[in-house]
Order: structure tokens, then C-alpha cells, then sequence
């Protein structure tokens, strides 16, 4: 999984190439050669139990270990041993495996949750199942970017974790945000129906259970990322200075609307009512950007059959233009501006809104490559670590 920024810079340079052997991507089989995908649990094929292992980012077919309720993986080329997670037989219908020997009966993923939705409210059940598969992926993909995922074991003391509510006794429903490392979401937005409703209320484009775990995660990792790093000072610098008042900042977003120009300087109009809020917005915007484009180019989707002609994006919208990988970074948003293109076309022609129903400006541009700098330094900085403990 470390190696994802070296892969899907291969993979674009040659769309037709599918991942080397051990690298992250989201194509999957079954021993028996059935395809199988992120949350199934068993092949329908031929019936083997599947799991997902968050340690090698891949699903694999299962066959029972030596002791009970423990299993191996039947494709692997290791002994390693793993059980099922607690909550594969719980609503949430979690796939993901536990290493035996680490003495966890949840996975990482459900370690997160520090409350689950009321499950003797019926419909709750269907909602948790939504929010976690959400999550899960949202999980999956901070893994594969080699970002770190750190169960809180007290709220507040740097680690992450979920909240996922409803309506309280009076029928007031929780507010969806991050505070200092507790996420809270409220499970009304698994419904399609209120979510929709909110969105044409709220005149958005876009609004999905995985997009708010993506935007609230953002609020996080700003914490942990930026803010007791080098960063802070390169952050103001693109994003502006988080230390203007925030309350305040969303009152005069909520009375008057966003500024004449956010079309050319914000991704969305959330975005430009606070610093705080255009990080998390496009950083939420780089993870669907990577984790769609990795999807694509596993599945050997090109873009290279586009016949509309796009205006490139060249290193005068960087806002740091002498950046070693700054090519290999114009290359991802230059295919991805293609890509979703060509999805957009796709959705209209099924009679349904657009894919992606946003526009790149070039300031938006500049801002997700610090975003990417970011990550991909972490990522880096991770490895290196573990490779360093590796021949200590």
C-alpha cells in the first residue's frame, strides 16, 4: 500500500498497464477467477468466504483455520492467521479480518466507533449498514494513501473516532461535524430521501454519506497534518488564516451567501465561508479524485479514446511549480478533468445528474496540490520509518 503514488503515476503514463504484483488497486477475484469487490463476504460462485484484509488492502478468499472461528486466506503466500470482524453478523455487516494474534474482536474500521445509531429504532439497522460501508471505504483508502489511522482511546487524545447519532428524545437531530478528533454523523443522512431533500434545501450539487466522512476526516488530519507542522505557515499562505473567527465566519456564510468570485477561487460555496472549511472541501475533493481515478485505471478504463478536446492544465496554476512530481501531479488532474467528463456525459445520457457536477479553477488546482504534497510527504515519512524499524 505505500507504494500508491509510484503506481497510478505508472498506470497513467500507460493506462493500459495494469498494477505490478503487491500494489494497491481495487481489482479483485476469488480463487476460483470470479471477480469479487471491497464489501462482499462470500463468492457466489463457488462459495467461499471473502475478507477483506486492511493490512495487504486486498480481499481474499477464506478457508477455516486450525482453531476455531479463525481463518487463512486460501490464495496467500504467508500462515498468517486472521478471525472475521464481531460485526460481520451485526447490521453493519463488516467483511474486514483480525489478525488472531492481535486480541481484537473488532477490525480497525469498527475500532473508530465510539457509538453506533440506537439499533431498536428499526430503521437503524439499514442506516448503520450504509454508514459503515461508507466509512470502511473512506478507511480503506486513508490506509492505501499511507496516512495514519489511530483508534482514540479516550476522545481527544489525538486519535480518531465516530460518532454515529440520531435524533435525540425531542427529535432534534445531531449536527454532522469533527471536534478535535470526534467525528459525528448523523444517521438520518443514510436515508436518501432526507439527504436529497437537504441538498435541494441547501442548494448543493453533491451531498453522499462518503463525502461527509471524506469532508469531516479533512477537519482531522488538518489537525494532526498541518497544524503542529511546517506547514501552518504554507497553509495560510494558500488557504488563508484559520485564526479569523469562525463562528462568525459561518454566521455571514449562512446571512449573505459566498463572495461574487468563489466560482474562481473555491471549489464549492461551503468552501469559501472559512479556511478551515476550504481544506476539509478540497481535501475531500483530492480523496474522491484519487480514489475514483485509482478505480478507473485498475479496471483499465483510458482516456485516451476521449475525442473532446480539453484545455490542459499546465504549471502556472502550481503553487509550487518546481515540486519534483509537479508533472505527475498535472497528469492526475488532467486525466481526472477527462475522466469526469466522460462520466458526466455517461450519467446525462441515463437521464441523471452529473458524475461530478463541479468545475477546477486554477486557484482550486494550486490548492490540491498542497493537499497532495501533504499526503504524499506523510506517506513517505511513514515508510521510510517502517523500513528503517524493518532493518534495525
Amino acid at each position: 500500500m505505500s507504494n500508491f503514488f509510484d503506481v497510478i503515476g505508472s498506470r497513467l503514463v500507460d493506462a493500459h498497464k495494469y498494477r505490478p504484483s503487491g500494489s494497491s488497486g481495487k481489482i479483485f477475484h476469488c480463487t476460483c477467477g470470479q471477480p469479487v469487490f471491497l464489501d462482499n463476504t462470500q463468492c457466489l460462485a463457488c462459495g467461499l468466504q471473502l475478507g477483506y484484509a486492511p493490512d495487504l488492502g486486498e480481499v481474499h478468499a477464506l478457508t477455516p483455520g486450525t482453531a476455531p472461528d479463525t481463518w487463512v486466506m486460501t490464495d496467500a503466500g504467508d500462515d498468517t492467521v486472521y478471525k472475521r470482524c464481531a460485526n460481520l453478523t451485526m447490521p453493519a455487516v463488516c467483511n474486514w479480518l483480525v489478525p488472531a494474534a492481535d486480541g481484537h474482536d473488532l477490525c480497525l474500521a469498527c475500532q473508530l466507533n465510539r457509538m453506533i445509531p440506537d439499533l431498536s429504532i428499526p430503521e437503524n439497522g439499514e442506516r448503520w449498514c450504509k454508514l459503515e460501508a461508507a466509512k470502511r471505504r473512506l478507511v480503506a483508502q486513508l490506509l492505501t494513501l499511507g496516512l495514519p489511522v489511530t483508534p482514540a482511546i479516550v476522545p481527544h487524545d489525538g486519535g480518531l473516532t465516530f460518532d454515529l447519532l440520531g435524533p435525540d428524545e425531542n427529535g432534534k437531530a445531531p449536527l454532522t461535524g469533527h471536534d478535535e478528533g470526534v467525528i459525528t454523523i448523523n444517521v438520518l443522512e443514510a436515508d436518501d430521501a432526507y439527504r436529497a431533500k437537504l441538498r435541494e434545501d441547501m442548494h448543493e450539487p453533491y451531498r453522499t454519506l462518503l463525502g461527509h466522512f471524506r469532508h469531516e476526516v479533512g477537519h482531522y488530519y488538518w489537525d494532526l497534518l498541518i497544524k503542529p507542522t511546517r506547514w501552518l505557515a504554507h497553509f495560510r499562505e494558500v488557504f488563508g488564516d484559520e485564526r479569523q473567527d469562525y463562528a462568525e465566519a459561518l454566521k455571514n456564510n449562512y446571512e449573505n451567501g459566498p463572495p461574487e468570485d468563489w466560482p474562481t477561487r473555491f471549489i464549492s460555496t461551503y468552501a469559501a465561508c472559512h479556511p478551515w472549511e476550504d481544506w476539509a472541501e478540497t481535501w475531500a475533493h483530492y480523496l474522491h479524485m484519487m480514489d475514483t481515478l485509482d478505480t478507473a485505471l485498475s479496471f483499465g478504463i483510458s482516456t485516451r479514446v476521449v475525442k473532446r478536446d480539453y484545455a490542459s492544465f499546465t504549471k502556472d496554476v502550481l503553487i509550487d511549480k518546481d515540486a519534483p512530481d509537479a508533472e505527475e501531479f498535472l497528469n492526475l488532474v488532467n486525466t481526472w478533468v477527462e475522466l469526469t467528463g466522460v462520466l458526466n456525459e455517461l450519467s446525462r445520457s441515463m437521464g441523471q445528474r452529473d458524475f461530478y457536477p463541479f468545475v477546477l479553477p486554477h486557484a482550486v488546482v494550486g490548492k490540491l496540490q498542497f493537499v497532495h504534497r501533504v499526503v504524499k510527504s506523510r506517506s513517505l515519512a511513514l515508510t521510510a520509518a517502517a523500513e528503517a524499524a524493518e532493518n534495525a
